[in-house]
């Protein structure tokens, strides 16, 4: 087993092939955090860690038990606890309307999303209450859609919404082992997700026609989920809201 750094920051990032992930892995490696990568596609996160020394990448299915055990246990085999979790694993889905939507779509969705969230999760808690120094901090990455959905996104927006109750019980039963929970909920950061909406190029709104959002840099966002995660265990920041200056959220609809 290695000895952790210094200042005993071990991460693990899911969903850290592109996107969020990717931006906050590697801003978390700059910062002297050793972290362990996570996503289906093992050249992704390879790419993602780029060839740093404190990073490992773990190819791994949110939605498997087993998956997410095995990727727990390589992070403390190798650093021998885990700090922080950003759990930020996730698909948009379909587009479509309660009425439209297919079981099958709907229970792959829920799957990444939520039930995904949720296995990272406890295997993340089960580490922080065996370790020594006891406690640790968990961060979901939420949604603007966890407070104003977008037309034609039930299956993501029941899931984001049914992140914030997970984040809160989360912070409520944490609180003896000295874990904490928090949420980011994150409005139209430039990534590929973003593109599946069209908002670079005309984004659906309530009324029924499209508009040409703004968008903000993601390393912007990863900024955010670093002051989170940096926090000192005296404090815990339960939710933040960060969004491309202008959108259409405020007064969305």
């Amino acid at each position: 087993m290695v000895t952790p750094p210094p200042h005993g920051r071990v991460a693990v990032v899911t969903g850290a092939g592109s996107g969020i992930g990717r931006a906050v892995a590697r801003l978390m490696l700059a910062d002297g955090y050793w972290v362990a990568l996570a996503g289906r596609r093992e050249a992704q996160l390879l790419e993602t860690a780029d060839g740093h020394q404190d990073a490992l990448a773990v190819p791994c299915d949110v939605t498997g038990p087993d998956d997410v055990e095995r990727l727990f246990d390589a992070a403390i085999q190798r650093w021998g606890r885990v700090d922080v979790l950003f759990n930020n694993a996730g698909v948009f889905g379909p587009a479509a309307s309660v009425d439209e939507i297919s079981v099958q779509d709907w229970n792959a969705t829920v799957a990444v999303n939520l039930t995904g969230s949720m296995l990272c999760a406890a295997a993340a808690v089960r580490a922080m209450k065996a370790q020594s120094p006891q406690g640790g901090r968990i961060i979901n990455n939420g949604s603007i859609a966890a407070h104003s959905p977008r037309p034609r996104t039930v299956a993501y927006t029941v899931t984001k919404h049914a992140m914030t109750g997970l984040t809160k019980s989360i912070e409520l039963d944490g609180r003896e082992f000295g874990i904490t929970c928090g949420q980011i909920d994150i409005g139209n950061t430039a990534t590929e997700l973003m593109d599946t909406i069209g908002v670079g190029s005309g984004a659906l709104q309530a009324d029924g026609s499209r508009r040409v959002e703004p968008t903000f840099p993601v390393q912007d966002a990863a900024r955010a989920v670093l002051l989170m995660a940096g926090m000192p265990a005296s404090a815990s920041v339960g939710s933040v809201v960060m969004t491309a200056a202008g959108m259409p959220f405020i007064g969305r609809g």
